[in-house]
C-alpha cells in the first residue's frame, strides 16, 4: 500500500496539489506512450482534437494506469475509499506547436458535485519548463473565480477559459520525470507553456477521480468502479476495455466523449476545437 503521508495530506490540503509521486516505471510509461502512438498511426484522427478524451477506453495500457493501485491508494487518501472512474484526457504538446493551457481551475465547467475529487496527472514523457510542464497556483483552492473564455488559438481548452492576472510570481512549475504523477484539487488554478524542446511531452489526466457521492450536474456520462463499491448509483457503469481498439469500445468512447462536449460547452453559444 502506498498511501500519502500526513506531510503530503498537508500540503494537498494548504497548496492545492501534491507532487511528484512515483507511480510507474519509466519502462511502463513508454510503453504507453508507444500504444498511443500506435493508436495514432492506426486510427488516424481517433485521439486529435476531442477525440483525446477517454482513450482509456480503447487502450489497455491507458487502462491499466487508470487503475493502478499505486495511483489509487493516493486518490483515496484525499477522497476515501469508493472510487469512480469519471473521463481520462490526453494533453500531447508537439514540439513547434504553440500549444498552452490557459490557467484555469478544473471545477469551473465539468459539471462534478461536491468537490469530492481529484485529478491525476501522470508524465508519459518527461514534463519540465522547457516542454510545458504544468504550473500550479498554490492556495488558490479557496473558492471558484472568474474566468474569461477566449476560445483563443494554440489553446487546449474547450472554451479557452481563463483566470486573469495571476500572480507569476508565486506559481509553481510542476516538473516530472516520465512515470511520476501529481495530484491536484479541482479548484487549484493551474495551467502550461508551449514545448520549446524537439520531442513530445505527453501528459495522460485522469479528470477525474470522483467519490461515489458526485454528481454531474450539467448532464451525464458513465463511470468505472476503480475501488470499493457505489451504493448512490448517480452514473451509468461501464467496463473495462476488452482490446486495443476494440470496435465496440471504440463506440463507448464516442458516445461518452459526446456526452462530455454536452458537458463543457453547456451554456455556450460558440464551440472551440476540444
Amino acid at each position: 500500500m502506498t498511501y500519502l503521508s500526513s506531510n503530503q495530506l498537508k500540503q494537498y490540503e494548504d497548496q492545492g496539489y501534491i507532487s511528484p509521486i512515483e507511480v510507474l516505471s519509466s519502462n511502463e510509461a513508454l510503453e504507453a506512450r508507444e500504444e498511443i502512438e500506435l493508436i495514432e498511426k492506426k486510427l488516424p484522427n481517433e485521439i486529435d482534437k476531442s477525440g483525446r478524451y477517454n482513450i482509456h477506453l480503447i487502450s489497455p495500457k491507458l487502462d491499466s494506469i487508470v487503475h493502478n493501485s499505486k495511483i489509487l491508494d493516493a486518490v483515496e487518501s484525499i477522497i476515501g475509499t469508493n472510487i469512480l472512474v469519471c473521463s481520462t484526457t490526453l494533453f500531447i504538446k508537439n514540439p513547434n506547436e504553440q500549444g498552452f493551457v490557459s490557467y484555469h481551475q478544473d471545477a469551473k465547467y465539468i459539471g462534478l458535485e461536491p468537490h469530492n475529487w481529484v485529478t491525476a496527472w501522470v508524465a508519459l514523457t518527461d514534463s519540465n519548463e522547457n516542454n510545458g510542464c504544468m504550473k500550479m497556483w498554490p492556495k488558490s483552492h479557496i473558492n471558484i473565480k472568474e474566468h474569461n473564455e477566449k476560445f483563443n488559438e494554440g489553446n487546449l481548452l474547450t472554451r479557452g477559459q481563463t483566470v486573469e492576472n495571476v500572480p507569476e510570481d508565486k506559481v509553481k512549475s510542476i516538473e516530472l520525470k516520465a512515470g511520476q504523477m501529481s495530484l491536484h484539487h479541482p479548484r487549484v488554478v493551474h495551467g502550461s507553456g508551449f514545448n520549446k524542446s524537439n520531442d513530445r511531452r505527453i501528459g495522460f489526466v485522469i479528470q477525474s477521480y470522483i467519490g461515489t457521492n458526485v454528481k454531474q450536474t450539467l448532464g451525464k456520462n458513465s463511470v468505472q468502479i476503480a475501488r470499493g463499491e457505489d451504493k448512490y448509483n448517480f452514473h451509468k457503469k461501464i467496463g473495462r476495455p476488452n482490446g486495443l481498439m476494440n470496435t465496440n469500445d471504440l463506440k463507448i468512447k464516442k458516445q461518452e466523449n459526446d456526452y462530455l462536449q454536452e458537458i463543457f460547452y453547456k451554456g455556450s453559444v460558440k464551440k472551440g476545437f476540444y
